[in-house]
């Protein structure tokens, strides 16, 4: 059905290029604009043609829109008031570069969305893939819900690339302690200057003792304060947690110990230092201690790993570690296979191992002992030897039942 009565075109030299105007009797004019002046004479003909004819459909304002412009605003309106706006800022930042933020939202094709997904699989991972597309999918919603724009999401449609498989990287105990040793402060000379080794940031040590011996993570230790540690009740208050909400996280006699030992900063900051700080000191650790593959991340995944023998209800670690769903904290769990096998086997005699990277155990001391020792200076809970405590004493009980 035709919109109305089409006068001659008209063709318009621009600074940024040619722009062609149709005006229509009784509704605003139509027009492009073009890099050349025959592709505005074509579109002029072409449009003249469909309003003749009866199809052309008028597009309004949307015409003019790109992805790159709904990014824009969202920067703006959107991003400022997430948790993770820095990083979500950079993300989208680098989505304004590839080409399908330049065509036009009349333009899409759902071929683009699929082209942009193989793009970036070219050069990155799955999941990183599928987070992008999450945003984009969002950016979208946002501006069919809030702004006006008249256009299905392409993202919905798209076929998604596979997830990256759960990490299992555990840290054995050399790596561990070639970590906790590259870490210590660095010393210096009479002269004051840094001699080799050690790390000259003095908070990550403890950091990164404090993240094995309660699961949390490296954003909320970097944001806890003391006025929310409380050690004679033996927990710690997170405020600011990934999911949004606070959460109580419980304080062993090592953590405990770690915090008792930090000097108190004006700031009122457990840990005044910054995420970038944390993670050129973590990288370059890593590094002169030889370990290959390992982030700061996965000491939540070993300190998982070392909780789960001791509580076994997932809901009571689930609580602990401050993961919303059992799956999520099923893949923060990885015991040692051969251990596991030894215990189905017979218990922890058989097992020729640890949940944490085998080692041989040659004694086991009474419980209340071994819940007490390792908690000062730089020792820790041995979760193994709890483990097999407590099946020592239930193996006789299981033996002369009937």
């Amino acid at each position: 059905m035709a919109i109305g009565v089409c006068v001659l075109a008209t063709l318009r030299k621009k600074p940024w290029g040619w722009e062609a105007q149709i005006r229509l009797r009784g509704r605003p004019s139509v027009s492009a604009t073009f890099g050349s002046k025959a592709d505005a004479r074509a579109w002029a003909a072409d449009t003249e043609s469909q309003i003749a004819r009866g199809v052309y459909r008028e597009r309004g304002n949307d015409a003019r829109l790109t992805l790159g412009l709904l990014i824009e605003r969202y920067l703006v309106e959107v991003t400022p008031h997430k948790k993770g706006a820095a990083v979500e800022a950079v993300r989208l930042a680098l989505i304004q570069r590839d080409p399908i933020c330049q065509i036009r939202l009349s333009d899409y094709l759902q071929g683009d969305m699929a082209a942009y997904r193989d793009r970036r699989l070219a050069v990155v991972s799955g999941s990183t893939v599928n987070r992008e597309l999450n945003l984009i999918s969002h950016v979208f919603n946002i501006g069919r819900k809030e702004w006006g724009v008249k256009m299905d999401n392409p993202v919905q449609r798209l076929r998604r690339p596979k997830e990256n498989r759960a990490r299992s990287r555990r840290l054995a105990p050399a790596e561990e302690a070639a970590l906790l040793h590259e870490l210590r402060p660095s010393e210096r000379d009479d002269r004051g200057v840094y001699r080799p080794g050690g790390c000259r940031n003095t908070w990550i040590l403890p950091l990164v003792r404090l993240a094995l011996a309660t699961a949390m993570r490296q954003g909320e230790l970097l944001s806890l304060r003391w006025q929310d540690v409380d050690l004679a009740g033996k927990c710690a208050r997170l405020h600011d947690t990934k999911n949004g909400e606070s959460r109580d996280v419980p304080l062993s006699t090592q953590a405990r110990s770690i915090l008792a030992g930090l000097p108190r900063d004006g700031s009122g900051r457990v840990f005044p230092t910054t995420s970038e700080a944390v993670k050129q000191s973590f990288s370059r650790a890593t590094e002169r201690a030889g370990l290959v593959d390992f982030h700061f991340h996965d000491l939540r995944h070993e300190a998982v790993s070392r909780m789960a023998p001791l509580i076994r209800d997932s809901l009571t670690l689930s609580k602990v570690t401050g993961h919303k769903s059992t799956r999520m904290l099923g893949r923060y769990f990885h015991p040692d296979a051969s251990y596991m096998a030894g215990l189905l086997d017979g218990g922890p005699e058989e097992a020729g191992g640890t949940p944490n990277a085998p080692t041989a155990a040659s004694q086991t001391p009474d419980l209340g002992s071994i819940l007490a020792m390792g908690q000062q200076g730089e020792g820790s809970v041995d979760v193994v030897n709890v483990l097999e405590h407590l099946l020592r004493q239930l193996k006789p009980a299981a033996q002369s039942a009937p």
